[in-house]
């Protein structure tokens, strides 16, 4: 794909988000397209809403545990963007019609002091630069149609990482814990729906630890000379299926 090719699937995805609707599959339209495109898409989404004011808070992992993989027939990570615009507070109200088609995901999101970058970043790197931990819930949405109506054709990690991989929002928990005071692979997540259990999970979904779907995040970040920024946020990725 060029330059235009990016530009203008960026474009389309931005209407599609202000008019609450959803364009057809960008890998059906651009064969070619390869995870390169994918995020040059995502980048150009980035440079849009910045300019327009909004403020990056974070980034998002997604695609790390085998029950989120299965749902999207998708088998290798990605990640998105979180905008000053996509966090509600605990116990808040999100406006009816936001959103095309939310879902809700729990995880554990990580808050940093310190810069995390480069290829060659180590765990231990990651683990102390972390201020503090909280349990959080992802809204995700989708500006693209899980599904080609025509062909039957679902979407990939292409359109995925296009559509910044599928963020839309996010919650924070209230109490802050030291990265230390819990063994994360052992953390779990009951999730009700209407008083009734709906999914369960433990941090071990997501990459087998969160700490390595954060360490994941930040080498491919390097790639694309990103960085994780003190004060910001990085959901680790949902270890219960979408609701």
């Amino acid at each position: 794909m060029k330059y235009e090719d990016h530009h203008e699937a960026a474009t389309a995805l931005l209407d599609a988000e202000e008019k609450r609707s959803q364009i057809g599959l960008l890998s059906l339209a651009n064969p070619e397209m390869d995870i390169n495109d994918a995020y040059a898409i995502q980048r150009e989404i980035i440079a849009s809403k910045t300019q327009a004011g909004k403020k990056i808070i974070g980034w998002k992992i997604g695609l790390t545990s085998k029950a989120m993989q299965s749902a999207l027939n998708i088998d290798i990570p990605d990640s998105g963007v979180l905008f000053d615009d996509m966090l509600f507070p605990n116990q808040g109200h999100v406006p009816k019609g936001r959103f095309i088609e939310p879902r809700i995901e729990a995880e554990i999101a990580f808050v940093f002091k310190e810069p995390v970058a480069g290829e060659t970043v180590s765990r231990e790197e990651v683990i102390s630069s972390t201020d503090f931990i909280l349990p959080s819930l992802e809204i995700l949405d989708t500006r693209i149609k899980r599904r080609d109506p025509k062909t039957g054709k679902t979407r990939n990690i292409f359109d995925t990482i296009s559509d910044n991989a599928a963020n839309a929002g996010v919650v924070l928990g209230d109490k802050k814990h030291k990265i230390d005071s819990h063994k994360l692979r052992w953390t779990g997540a009951i999730v009700f729906r209407n008083q009734e259990v709906e999914e369960t999970g433990l941090g071990a979904g997501g990459l087998n630890d969160p700490v390595e779907s954060v360490l994941w995040l930040a080498r491919r970040m390097a790639r694309y000379n990103q960085k994780i920024e003190p004060g910001q946020i990085v959901l680790s990725g949902s270890f219960i299926r979408p609701i």
